[in-house]
């Protein structure tokens, strides 16, 4: 059967006490499976089970790099702002050499704030596995 496709047109029905129902649900929760009915049919016909394992400190850090990468965005978009606001101040004469300054330390900051982006987003992909 596992060859062919058929629409599934039989119901079974099935009662359970609250405290089944979600010790059913937990362990579904933590499938790979998308359905509840999905889950069931494979514990019935004793099809394997993918689990999936979250560690909490992983998931806690994952939350503090994604705050920290929204964070790192909005520095780098007003660190953009202030600096297109001093490029039209170039009639004052020490704002010149300041500039050229700026942007040796830009380049610093941005490289950083990539390198930074980059590992978060490596850490996300490993974590959404």
């Amino acid at each position: 059967m596992e060859g062919k496709k058929s629409n599934r047109t039989r119901i079974i029905g099935l009662r359970l006490t609250p405290d089944e129902y979600a010790k059913i649900e937990k362990k579904w929760q933590h499938s790979t499976c998308r359905k509840l009915s999905e889950y069931v049919r494979h514990s019935l016909f004793e099809k394997p089970i993918v689990t999936t394992y979250r560690n909490q400190s992983a998931d806690d850090f994952m939350a503090e790099m994604a705050q920290l990468r929204k964070e790192l965005n909005h520095v780098g978009n007003n660190f953009n702002q202030a600096v297109k606001k001093l490029h039209t101040l170039q009639k004052v004469t020490e704002f010149k050499s300041w500039l050229i300054a700026y942007e040796v330390e830009k380049r610093t900051l941005f490289n950083k704030v990539d390198e930074i982006k980059n590992h978060i987003k490596k850490m996300a992909e490993i974590w959404l596995l």
